[in-house]
């Protein structure tokens, strides 16, 4: 099918796309390349910079670490989730005293670097929430105040008969938003849900600016010993790890939508065969 924006290109420029693509790929090649070489020649990348991964006490410290954060990730997603439940309904009340409030606060965290917040909580908190605590608040601050936002959005695409249905059978405003918006809004943006849960995730890095042992703390303890100056070795694992998670994620969340259109695109079938069926049964009728 042709697309209406623009022509179907032609045997020529398909040929000229495909030459193009290669040059380019050739380009992208050899440049990564000549990275390679030059770290190979300088050093970084020589076998010696990896024995660090036939040691079995910075394997067990490396994983160690990476549970260390992933209970950091899941816990901050887990406050997020909730933070943003209840500031989406905050902000979608109808009373201005519980409205405006939750409006200050998702648009100022929502705002504010995230970084610069990690740095503020602990220098001032810290005494209380310790390391583990500061990034965490920090990151529900941050992450909650955007799911608020995907969940707002999310109960407002939902179709607004639903709510009237509700408030026809006797429901008011609370069990509406609880028992037939909300539902529905999170199975739409669940995809959305999970992505962020990935930006979470990958925020846990930072907490290295705070001393936190998590994975990127105990790499960086990696490659500043004296007997491991490897830098570049440690930050190629590292990246390796945390792309292998996130992507199984992001392949989650890929995957979730994919049977949300499928279902929806199933209900609508069912739908109008209803329709179909009963308007031939209205003809024959008559």
């Amino acid at each position: 099918m042709s697309s209406v924006l623009f022509e179907e290109p032609g045997p020529k420029t398909r040929a000229r796309h495909r030459t193009w693509a290669v040059l380019g790929s050739i380009v992208i090649l050899a440049f990564l390349a000549l990275v390679i070489l030059k770290l190979w020649t300088e050093g970084a990348i020589t076998p010696d910079k990896w024995s660090f991964l036939t040691m079995p006490s910075i394997l067990l410290g490396l994983f160690e670490a990476l549970l260390s954060t992933l209970f950091a990730a899941a816990i901050a997603i887990v406050l997020s989730v909730v933070f943003g439940l209840i500031f989406a309904a905050g902000r979608l009340s109808r009373v201005a005293v519980i409205r405006w409030p939750s409006i200050l606060v998702i648009e100022f965290f929502r705002a504010v670097p995230l970084l610069l917040l990690i740095f503020f909580i602990f220098l001032v908190y810290s005494d209380v929430l310790g390391a583990l605590g500061s990034l965490v608040i920090s990151l529900m601050l941050y992450n909650g105040s955007v799911l608020a936002e995907v969940f707002r959005a999310g109960i407002l695409a939902v179709p607004k008969g639903q709510a009237e249905a509700g408030y026809a059978i006797g429901m008011n405003r609370g069990q509406v938003l609880r028992l037939i918006q909300l539902p529905q809004a999170i199975r739409t943006m669940l995809p959305a849900i999970i992505s962020q849960c990935v930006v979470a995730l990958k925020d846990t890095a930072l907490g290295f600016t705070i001393a936190y042992p998590g994975f990127v703390r105990e790499g960086e303890l990696i490659f500043t010993s004296t007997l491991y100056n490897n830098p570049i070795a440690v930050g190629i694992v590292l990246a390796a790890v945390f792309i292998a998670i996130n992507y199984s994620l992001s392949r989650l969340a890929v995957y979730l939508e994919g049977r949300q259109r499928a279902k929806m695109a199933g209900q609508q079938g069912m739908d109008q065969t209803a329709s179909t069926t009963e308007a031939t049964d209205a003809n024959t009728g008559a």
